[in-house]
């Protein structure tokens, strides 16, 4: 037992995805008695479920909690690495705009089904973890600290019993239910009027990738978009996001001719990579984007929320899992700092998270609108130039938001507030410039 965790608690964890399972990794090495359940089969043995295989970015934040339980390593082989984006035009053209301004700047490309598999292995390594699959949680009585779970198949009941609950599952989380049922709880759930249907680009005939593997393509159409992540088996996992109703929507394509009719339109080079298409369009489901806030993340130290059931965020920047996984770093700090104060812990972790998550949540949103509407206008090239221009000359000084947020640690509200800073400066600088050339150029006139 590491010092300042002198007491041995019992953690039932809700939910073995992502944040779930590394909390479970994090909480067992320091010797507590951890027992994860999840709703959904083992990862290992069986798919995930079709709606939640989003490929994720993975970033500095994200390795940086993978590096503190040895779990880059495993996680780096499985991903493939990406210098930037690759916008593919309505004539066919296609552009490349990279991360950021150094060859360090990439992201790493992984299937959620590959990540989950990794954590959860490492999870059941502890001897003191358990992980069951096929319970879902159907209840939770949070001042004794008891998850009622239901086996699924046979509709039994079971009762965990605990000296905490964690609830890390999902934006639709039972726990927060649970919490939502008690005095002076906060809660919002916002959704998009565009949802996500996934695809797949297999490989090529030769095996390898048909698109360049380097690169998160991104097919911009204004207003809505599809993107494209590669895989390490030569394939991309493709994802489509777009209103769910009206012209671009969702609803408006039924038929096999309406499929392949509108993708000749509007992505015409995507449609001859995707063979099956109309079938593969039409079986599969469409999901939806919701942002959730809410607060208190924490009950009198007998449960605790994180990841998508503390602040969940739409997909845009590439940040859910990174700040997921950056909840399990901070929320063991908390503990190991804690002296077995669970209730203080809680609260240390949310003061430090809450901010910074309702930052992201704004960013990702803000990103989407960028991602499907500026990348291809001359505009948003012009800035990003500007910035790489301003950064190459004052590279301490003037770091651009998005390598702040992607390829830094740096608290995502703080990284804002620095951004916002830096643009202040700027302007006031071009604003004292003109003025001095306004002012000498008066002087030249009047002599």
């Amino acid at each position: 037992m590491a010092e300042g965790d002198r007491r041995r608690r019992r953690f039932t964890i809700v939910g073995a995805g992502l944040g779930g399972a590394l909390t479970a990794v994090f909480l067992g090495r320091r010797g507590h008695e951890v027992r994860v359940f999840e709703r959904r089969n083992d990862p290992r043995t069986g798919p995930l479920g079709r709606s939640r295989s989003i490929n994720l970015a993975i970033s500095v934040r994200g390795l940086h909690a993978l590096e503190q339980v040895g779990l880059a390593a495993p996680v780096l082989e499985a991903a493939v690495p990406m210098r930037g984006r690759r916008i593919h035009a309505p004539s066919g053209a296609i552009a490349f705009q990279p991360y950021g301004s150094s060859a360090e700047h990439v992201l790493r490309s992984v299937s959620r089904a590959a990540l989950n598999r990794i954590l959860v292995e490492a999870a059941e390594s502890i001897p003191n973890v358990e992980v069951t699959f096929g319970r879902r949680c159907v209840g939770v009585e949070l001042d004794r600290a008891a998850a009622t779970f239901e086996v699924l198949g046979t509709g039994a009941v079971e009762v965990q019993e605990a000296d905490a609950v964690v609830g890390g599952d999902g934006a639709f989380s039972e726990v927060r239910a649970a919490m939502q049922r008690t005095d002076r709880f906060e809660c919002s759930q916002s959704y998009l009027e565009h949802g996500y249907k996934e695809l797949t680009i297999p490989p090529g005939r030769d095996g390898r990738h048909a698109l360049e593997p380097d690169a998160l393509h991104i097919w911009p159409r204004g207003g809505f978009m599809t993107i494209a992540l590669p895989n390490r088996d030569g394939s991309f996992t493709c994802t489509c996001f777009w209103p769910f109703d009206g012209e671009h929507g969702f609803s408006a394509l039924t038929g096999r001719d309406e499929v392949l009719a509108y993708f000749e339109r509007v992505f015409p080079d995507l449609a001859r990579l995707i063979p099956g298409l109309d079938e593969e369009f039409r079986e599969n489901p469409v999901g939806s984007l919701v942002t959730v806030r809410c607060a208190p993340w924490h009950h009198r130290g007998r449960a605790v929320l994180l990841g998508d059931a503390a602040h969940a965020v739409v997909p845009f920047y590439g940040q859910g899992a990174n700040a997921a996984f950056e909840d399990c770093v901070v929320l063991d700090e908390c503990l190991v700092g804690g002296d077995g104060d669970l209730e203080g812990a809680f609260r240390r972790f949310e003061s430090r998270r809450k901010e910074h998550a309702d930052a992201l949540a704004d960013l990702a949103l803000g990103n989407f609108v960028e991602m499907r509407d500026r990348t291809a206008s001359r505009l948003f090239l012009a800035g990003k130039k500007a910035e790489k221009v301003l950064n190459r000359l004052f590279p301490r000084s003037f770091v651009p938001l998005y390598q702040l947020v992607t390829f830094s640690r740096t608290p995502y509200a703080d990284a804002v507030r620095r951004a916002r800073r830096q643009w202040r400066a700027v302007f006031w600088a071009f604003a004292l410039l003109g003025l001095g050339l306004l002012a000498a150029a008066s002087m030249v006139i009047l002599r």
